[in-house]
């Protein structure tokens, strides 16, 4: 079977390759000792691409498989269960993701108890980035307790599966500090960055009844600017709006959620939190860049604010089950709306296409069922 798959190390290497069995046969994880975890198999209908695959593509980025010169790419995924032993609690045909990342060999406290996107040792794998193949093949295997079921309803939004639960878990975090240091009633939240987790992040602030503004680089006739519209939240232009001045715009902002994949834009976000406010850093940032900020206001303001500050990545089982939850409210809420992200699905034969990030893109998917 057909798989795209790159040479970590060798930029613009991706192409691609056959299969003798599903992706992810050679590496399952065994079984925890005293469970029973069967192996379903799964056939591929779509898989998103981010800028975590852009950088892995064009950079050289990730880690083949132990053994392997080749890494299958593709983490985030939908598809539908091609076979699956009984017992296992899925059935063929089954509407399904898989979860990302896999637990160390370690097995430290956090990988024990089924939370290895909290890795303490940091020897984690994860699929189609770190030392295992993902899901960018005809078909994959998993163990069935990485394994996800989604309803129907979510049948054209499901590839926004992970990036949504990046959100969740970002979200469900930021509610149990918050609450569980004082009493919270957020009202106004700012979400920096319009992409697909910026404007996932939009949508699920706005069921949980806050007010939401976008701030990013992008013009009021704009697909994003049109979607944050119809769900009640509204985009504002950075350069018009900056962000460390949004509190004298906006008033006590509760909750920033920072979204760009820009050091110096997670920076005047940390600056524009209100009163006992909370920021959720959600961005990966490479390179060296240096900024001069002025440490102690920024000490001053944050301590005697009550505010905090926390960076999240990647989500376990947990997260990616409530962001089904949360996403298919929010098909059920605004229809049509988050099909709207998805705005290119590429043919797994045309696969470079989807590698070479156009102007209005907010989500590409490569498709592997028509």
């Amino acid at each position: 079977m057909q798989a795209i798959a790159t040479s970590p190390g060798r930029a613009n290497s991706v192409r691609i390759v056959d299969l003798a069995e599903p992706s992810g046969s050679a590496a399952l994880l065994p079984a925890a000792p005293g469970t029973e975890d069967p192996v379903v198999e799964v056939a591929t209908v779509e898989v998103g691409v981010c800028g975590t695959d852009l950088e892995i593509v064009h950079e050289g980025y990730g880690q083949a498989p132990a053994g392997q010169d080749r890494l299958v790419l593709g983490h985030e995924n939908l598809g539908r269960v091609a076979s699956a032993p009984a017992g296992s609690g899925f059935h063929p045909g089954q509407l399904v993701v898989a979860t990302v990342r896999r637990p160390c060999p370690e097995g430290c406290p956090p990988c024990a108890a089924g939370q290895s996107d909290d890795c303490l040792t940091g020897h984690y794998t994860e699929r189609g980035i770190l030392g295992r193949d993902g899901y960018m093949a005809e078909r994959y295997v998993e163990r069935a307790s990485f394994l996800v079921p989604l309803p129907e309803t979510l049948t054209r939004v499901g590839v926004l599966m992970e990036p949504s639960s990046i959100v969740e878990k970002g979200l469900l975090e930021a509610e149990a500090i918050q609450r569980a240091r004082l009493p919270w009633a957020p009202r106004q939240a700012v979400v920096c960055g319009a992409g697909a987790i910026g404007l996932l992040a939009a949508l699920f602030l706005r069921l949980r009844g806050l007010e939401v503004t976008l701030i990013a680089k992008s013009p009021a006739d704009s697909l994003p600017a049109r979607l944050a519209a119809e769900a009640g939240a509204r985009l504002w232009d950075a350069d018009d709006h900056p962000i460390d001045r949004l509190g004298t715009e906006l008033g006590n902002i509760d909750l920033v959620f920072e979204a760009t994949g820009v050091s110096s834009v997670a920076l005047q976000a940390i600056s524009a939190l209100g009163r006992n406010a909370v920021c959720c850093l959600s961005s990966v940032t490479a390179g060296h860049r240096t900024v001069a900020i002025d440490t102690d206001s920024l000490n001053l303001n944050l301590v005697l604010g009550n505010k905090l500050v926390f960076g999240t990545v990647n989500a376990n089982r947990r997260h990616f089950m409530a962001a089904a939850r949360s996403l298919e409210a929010t098909v059920r809420r605004w229809p049509g709306l988050a099909e709207q992200i998805v705005t290119r699905r590429v043919p797994a034969a045309q696969f470079a296409a989807a590698f070479d990030r156009q102007p209005d893109d907010i989500k590409t998917a490569v498709s592997f069922q028509s």
